[in-house]
């Protein structure tokens, strides 16, 4: 069975199915992890087994995860990711008012992921190898752009991140590591401190 489609383009109706943290974490390990199950899960974020498979049941319903038909039995199910990412548009619902709420919610949660992320990595930088701590990084720009400028920056920055997608290092190569990419490309106009 090949890879599951790139992206999960978020609806009205599955952006606020998504709009919960607990869901979101159990995707995001899910997808990070691998297969799992809801006991399992429920371990690794300090939850019972009901409350985790309540919400595997829901992101199920919502398209986002699926039972692994290769692991587990009736008793002992096993739950995977349907999709390597989602895609959230937030101009999609800039109509429907509970909807954007519900994306804003879904957005909120990720950047406080990402930047748990980075506070991990600053918090274990002096434990890697040096040729990590070089590679690693992070940096911004202050650019003046139109909307369509912004949007070719965005679609160009992205095809270059799913060409190294698709050449990823091999599992068994002893120097290649997970590495995480995030992109926040926003108009401001007045910077905050």
């Amino acid at each position: 069975m090949g890879h599951p489609p790139k992206f999960y383009e978020l609806d009205d109706a599955s952006v606020r199915l998504l709009a919960h943290p607990l869901r979101l974490r159990l995707l995001a390990l899910l997808r990070h992890d691998g297969p799992s199950t809801a006991t399992r899960l429920g371990e690794r974020i300090g939850e019972s087994s009901g409350v985790t498979s309540y919400h595997l049941r829901k992101l199920a319903e919502g398209g986002f995860v699926e039972e692994d038909p290769n692991r587990g039995t009736k008793r002992d199910r096993w739950w995977r990711s349907s999709h390597e990412a989602t895609k959230v548009s937030p101009a999609d619902f800039l109509g429907d008012p509970a909807a954007h709420r519900a994306s804003v919610s879904v957005r909120r949660e990720i950047n406080r992921w990402q930047q748990r992320l980075v506070d991990q990595w600053l918090a274990e930088e002096a434990d890697w190898d040096k040729g990590w701590v070089d590679a690693a990084g992070s940096s911004d720009w202050l650019l003046r752009l139109t909307p369509a400028q912004t949007r070719a920056l965005h679609d160009e920055v992205l095809d270059v991140v799913r060409r190294y997608n698709d050449a990823e290092a091999p599992e068994d190569d002893p120097d290649a590591e997970r590495v995480v990419w995030f992109q926040h490309l926003i108009p401001v106009r007045e910077l905050s401190f």
